[in-house]
């Protein structure tokens, strides 16, 4: 017993610890520079031991009329839905109206291999399920309504990419006939689903199912920089489902976390089962590193929209970010916000640009290849602007960080020049790879 008490008192020393060496001026003067530069619209939030820590909005939710965003701005959250649709996947078997190791031919007889594949494989993208985003032809039709029957229609003509369990990769389309699947059993739509088992029980009042969006009752616009904001076509939430239709805030998704990992939703065993990972995935969850610590939870993306969320079980850590538009690499601003969290180094960047003439950028323009990866970059120039077109990529525009050294902060790139050998090399996490002009 005494063992258990000095242990318990040695935890509630580290929380204290980490709390009052938060240093909030710092992380407020962080998020001030990414404003100034106009890197980042959106917001973050900290919820340590079931204490919100920490929250902070910058940019703009309508650029065209200026509306500022506010702590309670609705954001797009794309995939972090599959975790809501795990955890109501979850509640079903709960309730015995799946097993997680059924398979789907009774409710998908047309999808191949569907005498295989069971609803735990569609939760850990281990079905083979061909993911219907990946394909050019999604770039036309994602913003027209669409049915169910044609969601399902679309997923079962594209196929299957492999033998379901041999290995995982990333789908969409399993999700998406997962909320199908849910709203036959419960014969009640997704968006009643999530109400019902998830949002009203944990009071989160700013998360729900989005339709159109709606700046006038709070709802976030998504843009993409190119050297201002630009509006984004907005995807049809008929499409996604249970795959990324979600609409929530940091502070909701941190309590969303904290309900999740602290048996408010599911089980301990079934929690355990969603956390337990093969190829990198578990059921509706993926795992963070931070310096020895490590945290489950999901990213998200959706035309401008990016998220994340995760939850540290050891430090009773949960941390969301979310935004509607960001020229700079988020992972940068998550390992800022943590590493104050975790009273770890981190800088304020200066984003000091470093002035080139349009003259200056003749001596990059051309045609580049590598021997290394079966990439072909075309470098052309507008204005005073170098931009990349990558092919299968589209094209990048390049900020210019020193002397022949350029880079796209929100891809995490760097590249730098060698005129004399007519060659760059591209880095980009932990990479180095030599492209030649052609």
């Amino acid at each position: 017993m005494k063992k258990s008490l000095l242990s318990i008192a040695i935890v509630l020393l580290a929380f204290a610890g980490l709390a009052q060496n938060f240093n909030k001026n710092k992380l407020d003067s962080f998020f001030t520079q990414l404003d100034k530069n106009q890197k980042f619209m959106g917001g973050v939030a900290v919820m340590q031991n079931g204490a919100l820590l920490y929250t902070r909005t910058i940019g703009t939710s309508d650029v065209a009329t200026g509306k500022k965003s506010e702590d309670q701005t609705k954001y797009r959250i794309g995939s972090i839905t599959k975790t809501f649709t795990t955890v109501i996947v979850m509640k079903a078997v709960d309730e015995g109206k799946l097993s997680a190791d059924e398979t789907i031919d009774k409710y998908y007889p047309g999808i191949p291999n569907a005498r295989k594949i069971t609803i735990r494989h569609l939760l850990s993208h281990r079905s083979g399920i061909h993911n219907f985003t990946s394909d050019s032809a999604y770039q036309t039709w994602f913003t027209r309504e669409h049915s169910r029957s044609e969601m399902i229609d679309i997923i079962t003509k594209a196929g299957s990419d492999f033998e379901p369990g041999t290995k995982a990769s990333y789908s969409n389309s399993a999700f998406v006939l997962l909320s199908c699947l849910l709203e036959n059993i419960y014969k009640m739509p997704y968006a009643k689903l999530v109400e019902t088992y998830i949002t009203k029980p944990l009071g989160l009042r700013n998360t729900y199912i989005g339709s159109k969006i709606n700046t006038s009752s709070g709802e976030a616009n998504s843009y993409k920089y190119h050297g201002d904001w630009k509006l984004e076509p907005e995807t049809d939430m008929s499409i996604p489902l249970g795959a990324g239709s979600v609409v929530s805030t940091p502070t909701d998704l941190v309590l969303f976390a904290e309900a999740l990992f602290n048996g408010k939703l599911v089980s301990n065993t079934q929690l355990e089962e969603m956390k337990t990972l093969k190829d990198g995935f578990g059921l509706g969850l993926i795992r963070f590193p931070f310096y020895g610590n490590f945290s489950f939870g999901h990213t998200g993306g959706i035309d401008g929209f990016t998220s994340v969320f995760s939850y540290d079980p050891d430090n009773k850590i949960a941390y969301a970010l979310v935004s509607n538009g960001s020229n700079y690499n988020n992972n940068n601003i998550s390992i800022a916000v943590l590493s104050a969290v975790y009273n770890k180094p981190y800088e304020i960047p200066s984003f000091a640009r470093f002035q080139v003439r349009s003259e200056d950028l003749n001596k990059y323009l051309g045609d580049y290849s590598s021997t290394e990866v079966p990439l072909k970059i075309r470098f052309i120039k507008e204005g005073n602007t170098l931009i990349a077109k990558v092919e299968g990529q589209g094209d990048k525009r390049l900020e210019a960080l020193d002397k022949d050294k350029f880079g796209d902060e929100p891809a995490g790139v760097i590249l730098v020049f060698n005129v004399a050998s007519n060659s760059f090399v591209l880095m980009q996490g932990g990479r180095s790879i030599t492209f030649t002009r052609n």
